[in-house]
């Protein structure tokens, strides 16, 4: 490794210095504190150590920009930089949701690569997350919402004047760092993002809207150059997933797909500011193994050594690094490895504020690095007071260190950058030598906007000519099929040609191009296909295998099918496949006609989007990487899942924190997740409470709205103590109780059998003035009442109020209150009273009220 210092800087960005790191002599020896603030922007990027023969150059930083995240670049090579700038303005995440945010436009006027006209494109936002450059368009998605826009400047200021939505995606709750991210326009001419499972197409100018079998990823995603996405998720401390096959046919992980200890890292700053706590601390006091891995991107530019082309770049902000892998893919199967010797990174340093959080290829064919340069990475949910993170952010001063942020290019001292790219102007017709680029960031450009133009068919000749010539370069000749694609020109007859090529690549594209006559039973492709059945190719038979099951595995293609199975099925992307089928087969996704179902079927969605990364696919807990027998998060199999619901739904509300029955977990147990509504909550709950052995009722929304209002004072983490001493004991004494009704108070015994096979009928239809009254042999702090409906799911009350007294005739009354079709739980704070009269307010033409089952919880 070799250490370079950038010469070539600017006197202006060198200009503002700020605090010098402070040595080891003028620290306390026990903190082991080295550096407070900020080093000057020289000495940060001599601070930076690079692998010989490298060298980071500085393009954009503070003043100009602050707290960078995303950035992208149009045709013309304008950059557009994501800005955070209510993100971690300190430890409490305070005024993070404050419209303070923009995304910012830069060029490079003269050439020397570094940006020097600046225009503020679309201020006062909300946490923007997301940016793809489209034509003269900028499509951006923000924290909160699954709303897409598209924004344009029209009069040539630098400043967008138009705004357009064009998704309707409706409220995204949750906290904002598990929210999506990507918008990369892929191979497959399909953009995606990440966590959600959706996908989104431009048709003739409308965007398209597909599900997926699944969502995946966390913050960057990226892809290769035959359209396979590379997702992290570093709740779940993956550096890479889902990148064995195209995420349309579902993500799967194949058996040694990482090779050695890839998951082990490398860095030079000693500070344990991790948020796995101690046991992600290695012996020299930095992280150990991945954990904040983001913004990872396969290198497809042409102005770094060519060993370099198709290498994975994956950041690690926690660790101050960036890793360099090298993706070997053969016989089906990608296997990714270190490009470093075991010890050193391509990337890292000392300076504490260094926290690289993208990595993109450029337009110049360089690899840009988006440095978010603060103190804290890690947002709020998991700093909060008494929380280990907390405790080495105040230690070291990390929260004040807030305001700015960088843009490095990486070069090579062998290569120099490439011309700036003037694409947006040319015609269409001139766009077409561009996708025989060596830079994948012209191809898909070019690519991007040959499909958005009006005049897009005018090529299609050329690119057909193109697409069929062995002569020409393969990847020139996908790129140059995925842009027939995009524009419905992709016909039968050029892809009976293609699936007969000796390239095993093109005859792969070409079947997944052939899925649309697939679907439509196309004499031409199903004979094409037919003759495939007998490949010995593993790629080319797994390929077959996805597109025939993604078309729904028509029956004029079944013996083939049955050849590759019989021939293939041993593969491990094969079986990994069937596997994730099986998973996705799950009945509760069918029909789901009870409320039960139905919000089983949408908590199963929130788990796997959020909770397995550390919960794991099983409830067991995530597997710690470098520890044997160490999970990240308790498993999801105990009384305090399956019990009344309180205790669940109270640490998904506000999270829990320290040891758990005398254990401590790396991840904390439970972040909060209160921002998320109550539907939200109660699906996820209801979920583990009944995956995993469980079984336990449905959690209702009405249950959650209850104890959030209950606890709204909250604003701490729960510990396990708090939790147990809070959990109301149910009234067993019910055999003193005594029962009165407005209707057939005589049936009320069999609410309070313990048979829930029985039940309290009105056997009036409902209609507002019933009323039940339980009297209690003494008083007692109410604090939950249950009606358990759920054998007779219609006959709830939609609307009640709930009257407590001491002496049954002064009254207290709530306000209106929503039943469930399931169970309908009342909460309040704790209530004293003798009395309890739930008053029906609703009216059914049809339904009578019954209960089940009816339960006091108090004290």
């Amino acid at each position: 490794m070799k250490l370079f210092r950038n010469y070539s800087i600017t006197a202006a960005l060198v200009g503002f210095a700020t605090l010098s790191p402070l040595s080891a002599q003028d620290q306390d020896q026990d903190q082991e504190i080295y550096q407070r603030g900020f080093l000057s922007k020289k000495g940060a990027l001599e601070s930076l150590q690079v692998t010989e023969g490298y060298e980071l150059q500085l393009v954009l930083s503070d003043p100009i920009i602050h707290e960078p995240v995303a950035v992208a670049w149009d045709g013309n090579g304008v950059m557009y930089v994501v800005e955070m700038r209510s993100y971690m303005q300190d430890a409490d995440a305070s005024g993070e949701n404050e419209p303070v945010s923009r995304i910012s436009r830069h060029e490079d006027t003269d050439g020397d690569g570094v940006y020097d006209k600046h225009s503020v494109y679309i201020d006062k936002m909300v946490l923007p997350r997301m940016i793809l450059p489209l034509d003269d368009r900028l499509m951006v998605g923000v924290s909160h919402t699954l709303d897409l826009w598209n924004y344009r400047d029209t009069d040539g200021d630098g400043v967008a004047d138009e705004k357009v939505k064009i998704h309707e995606g409706g409220h995204r709750g949750g906290n904002m760092e598990h929210q999506p991210s990507g918008l990369i326009w892929a191979l497959d001419n399909w953009i995606y993002l990440t966590y959600e499972n959706v996908r989104y197409r431009f048709t003739d100018g409308k965007l398209e809207v597909e599900k997926i079998p699944s969502g995946n990823g966390q913050w960057g995603l990226t892809q290769d150059d035959d359209g396979r996405m590379y997702y992290t998720r570093a709740g779940r401390e993956r550096p890479a997933e889902g990148f064995q096959q195209p995420a349309q046919y579902g993500m799967i992980s194949v058996p040694n797909e990482f090779k050695g200890t890839f998951y082990k890292v490398y860095p030079m700053a000693p500070v344990p500011d991790v948020q796995g706590g101690e046991r992600r601390v290695g012996p020299t006091g930095g992280l150990n193994y991945f954990t904040g891995c983001a913004g990872q991107e396969i290198f497809r530019g042409d102005a770094l050594p060519s060993d370099v082309y198709g290498d994975l770049f994956v950041p690690e902000p926690v660790g101050r690094l960036i890793r360099r892998a090298k993706v070997e893919r053969s016989n089906g199967k990608t296997v990714i490895g270190s490009a470093t010797e075991p010890g050193t990174e391509f990337i890292r340093t000392r300076d504490i504020n260094f926290r690289p959080v993208q990595t993109s290829t450029g337009p110049d064919g360089c690899l840009y690095i988006v440095d978010m340069h603060r103190g804290i990475i890690q947002q709020g949910n998991w700093t909060k007071p008494g929380s280990y993170l907390r405790g080495i952010i105040d230690n070291w001063g990390l929260n004040k260190n807030i305001g700015k942020g960088r843009i490095y290019r990486l070069v090579h001292k062998d290569h120099k950058p490439g011309p700036k790219p003037k694409l947006n102007g040319l015609k269409t017709v001139e766009l077409l030598k561009y996708l025989d680029h060596a830079n994948g960031w012209w191809r898909d450009t070019a690519k991007r906007l040959i499909i958005l133009r009006d005049d897009r068919e005018s090529v299609a000749p050329q690119l057909q000519k193109a697409t069929l010539n062995p002569k020409v370069k393969t990847q020139t000749r996908i790129t140059a099929l995925w842009t027939l694609e995009g524009m419905s020109a992709a016909q039968p007859e050029l892809l009976g040609k293609l699936l007969t090529d000796s390239d095993q690549r093109i005859v792969c594209n070409a079947i997944r191009v052939s899925e649309a006559w697939i679907k439509k039973n196309d004499a031409t492709v199903l004979a094409a296909i037919n003759k495939l059945a007998d490949t010995e190719n593993p790629e080319i038979a797994i390929q077959l295998l996805n597109s025939l099951q993604y078309c729904g595995n028509p029956a004029s293609l079944a013996s083939t099918r049955d050849q590759l199975m019989s021939d293939h099925g041993d593969l491990p992307a094969v079986v990994a496949n069937i596997k994730v089928r099986e998973q996705l087969a799950n009945p509760r996704r069918g029909k789901a006609s009870t409320p039960m179902d139905r919000a089983m079927t949408r908590g199963q969605k929130i788990y796997t989007q959020l909770c397995i990364e550390c919960h794991g696919d099983k409830g067991q807990g995530s597997p710690m990487a470098g520890q044997e027998g160490v999970t990240l998060a308790p498993a999801l199999s105990s009384g305090r899942v399956t019990g009344s619901g309180e205790t669940l739904v109270r640490t998904l509300l506000h999270g829990l924190q320290g040891p758990l029955d005398g254990k401590n977990y790396p991840a904390g147990i439970m972040p909060p997740q209160g921002s998320n509504s109550d539907q939200w909550i109660s699906d996820v709950a209801t979920y583990v409470r009944n995956s995993f052995g469980n079984k336990a009722s449905m959690i209702t929304p009405s249950m959650v709205k209850g104890i959030r209002k209950v606890d709204s004072g909250r604003k701490e983490m729960w510990t396990q103590k708090e939790l147990d001493a809070l959990a109301p004991k149910e009234l067993n004494n019910h055999q003193s109780w005594k029962l009165t009704a407005s209707h057939r108070e005589n049936d009320l015994k069999y609410a309070i059998d313990r048979n829930a096979k029985t039940r309290y009928s009105s056997k009036h239809r409902m209609e507002p003035g019933m009323w039940i009254q339980i009297e209690l042999p003494s008083a007692v702090e109410i604090e939950r009442i249950t009606m358990d409906s759920s054998q007779s799911p219609n006959d709830f009350p939609a609307t009640y109020t709930v009257s407590f007294s001491m002496d049954g005739k002064s009254w207290k009354t709530t306000s209106n209150q929503q039943g469930s079709a399931s169970t309908t739980s009342f909460f309040t704070t704790p209530t004293k009273a003798r009395f309890i009269r739930i008053n029906q307010q609703g009216k059914s033409p049809k339904y009578y009220w019954s209960i089940h089952e009816l339960q006091l919880f108090g004290r």
